[in-house]
Parts: structure tokens; C-alpha cells; sequence
């Protein structure tokens, strides 16, 4: 007899229970029929498995080592049958999301948290993504669904074609310095020229494959390029250099004195987001995530909440 998944599941009912007897009636077997399944196993292992010294079933630590790993198994053909169930539902074994890192991971987090509690189990894979990177990762098929593109077509390509976009909503955009920075003290409105000589904190973009977009540098000018948008404020806030900032995320640090939005000549900077999806998607997941983002509360949200 080979080892099988109804023989693990038996050594796990009568170790938790303690005797055969209990195994046998938590799985409605009789208790003979347990006791020649593992007396089975033993002969074709050749190991034993139960120590039958004594009032309750103990393994012995060869049976324990394989129930031990044998539990790894349950759980995951457990696992396996539920996907498959999933499947056949129509959620989806895995949904990937590109989120692009101007929004606001906190209120990514609350739409996760409401999709867990309606899902029946799908996984959620995220990856954050900055400028060009959040569209490619959509066209390169490294994700489902593209949360926060800052155009509603691919770099580098006359159309979306193929994909459905929509509007998320605009991300007011603050150019800020630290209180140190000089340009802290400088006269408004600050010129082009005038910027042009400090240095900028810019975010790398994350495409692999469509080209990279830079936005708010001046040619000439010096520039520190950092992994995440994090990272940028970060660098602002010790007067590193300058730089837009989304107003949602810096509110608290403009309010507390850290940093000092400062008007310029260049128009009120406003960034449009859009999510995308390929048009032939399907699945209760993706129909799930879709949905919310109609709803003006959850695009509110990603777009203007703070950063804790």
C-alpha cells in the first residue's frame, strides 16, 4: 500500500484524538479497519509508526516525523481542492495588482481588507510601481489590474488598445522643501531658473519594457533619483533637495513645519490616474476590485488620504 492521503489523514485523527476507537468515529470507520490501514503502512514501510504500549495511541518518532510532514501535504491538497473549487466558481486562484506608489497605501489596505471579507479565498499579489512601470507591468502581464496610471494610454503607444481604462481622479501635486532648504526663504513665485539650480529628488520609474517617463525636472538640473515615493518625501524633509509632492501625503508634514509648499510660475500642477484592465479579463475577483473603484468613497480614498 502506498502512502496515501487517506492514510495520513487517519494517523492525524488518531493522534489528535488519542486511541482508534475516537478516529474511528470522528471519520465513521470502525476501529478494525484503522488498525489494518496502519498496520499496512508499517509492513510497507517497514517502520513503526504507533507505540501501542499503554492506554493511548503514541507515535513513535518515526511516526512522528511523518505525520509531521504528512500534515504539510493535508493541507496542502486541502489547499489544492479549494483552488480548484475557486476555479470553477469563477474567483480567481490569484489576482495581481500594480498599485502606483503616489496612492496611498492606507487606503489600498482598507480595500483590501473589505475584498478578504467578500472573497472566498483568492490570493492577492501587489506590486508597487512608479510612472511608465504601473502600465507596464499591465502590458507586460505581470498584473490584472493597473490601480493609479498617469495617462490613460501606455508610454510610448498611440492607444490603449486591448485594455479598458477608466478615470481614478486627480492628485493635487505641492511643490515643497524642507525649512532649511534654501528655497524655503526664497521670493515667490519661484522661476524655472530659480529651481533649476538646486537639486531635485526624483522617483525612478519601474518599466521594464515601455519607455521610462520623467516628470516636474528642469534640463541641467541636478537630480537625486530614489526606489519609491517614500523615499523622495523622505529625502525633502532633509532638505536633500526639491521637488512636487502629492499634497494628501505631505498635509501632516506641511502642517507640523517639516516642510514648506512653495508657489512657482509654472500652473497649478494637478496628475490624472486612470485603472486599466485587459479587455479580456474575466473573474469574480477582478469584477470585485472593478466595482469599488466605481464607487467615488474608494477612489476618494486612494487618492487623498494620509500616510500614517
Amino acid at each position: 500500500m502506498a502512502l496515501s492521503l487517506e492514510a495520513l489523514a487517519v494517523l492525524d485523527a488518531i493522534d489528535r484524538r488519542g486511541s482508534f476507537a475516537a478516529a474511528a468515529r470522528e471519520l465513521d470507520r470502525v476501529p478494525s479497519a484503522l488498525t489494518y490501514m496502519v498496520r499496512k503502512l508499517e509492513g510497507d514501510l517497514d517502520v513503526l509508526i504507533f507505540d501501542r504500549r499503554g492506554h493511548r495511541a503514541k507515535l513513535t518518532p518515526a511516526g512522528v516525523e511523518l505525520l509531521h510532514e504528512g500534515r504539510h501535504l493535508l493541507r496542502a491538497a486541502d489547499e489544492l481542492l479549494r483552488r480548484v473549487q475557486r476555479v470553477a466558481s469563477g474567483w480567481e486562484v490569484e489576482l495581481r495588482l500594480a498599485i502606483d506608489g503616489i496612492l496611498c497605501f492606507g487606503g489600498v489596505c482598507e480595500l483590501l481588507e473589505r475584498f478578504y471579507a467578500a472573497s472566498p479565498g483568492t490570493r492577492i499579489r501587489l506590486s508597487s510601481e512608479v510612472l511608465s512601470g504601473t502600465w507596464d507591468a499591465l502590458v507586460s502581464q505581470r498584473a490584472d489590474l493597473a490601480i493609479g496610471a498617469i495617462s490613460a494610454t501606455p508610454a510610448g503607444a498611440d492607444s490603449a488598445s486591448g485594455f479598458l481604462v477608466r478615470p481614478l481622479g486627480t492628485i493635487e501635486m505641492v511643490f515643497a522643501v524642507a525649512p532649511r532648504h534654501p528655497l524655503a526663504a526664497a521670493p515667490e513665485p519661484l522661476a524655472p531658473e530659480t529651481i533649476r539650480s538646486h537639486r531635485a529628488i526624483a522617483v525612478a520609474d519601474t518599466s521594464r519594457n515601455l519607455p521610462r517617463t520623467t516628470v516636474g525636472l528642469l534640463r541641467g538640473q541636478d537630480v537625486l533619483t530614489v526606489a519609491s515615493l517614500q523615499d523622495k518625501i523622505s529625502a525633502q524633509l532633509m532638505g536633500l533637495g526639491c521637488g512636487y509632492l502629492p499634497l494628501g501625503l505631505i498635509s501632516e508634514a506641511i502642517e507640523a513645519g517639516r516642510l514648506v509648499p512653495r508657489l512657482t510660475t509654472e500652473p497649478r500642477q494637478e496628475t490624472s490616474l486612470h485603472y486599466a484592465w485587459s479587455q479580456s479579463a474575466r473573474g469574480k475577483a477582478l469584477a470585485w476590485f472593478l466595482a469599488e473603484l466605481e464607487r467615488p468613497a474608494v477612489r476618494r480614498t486612494l487618492l487623498s488620504a494620509r500616510r500614517a
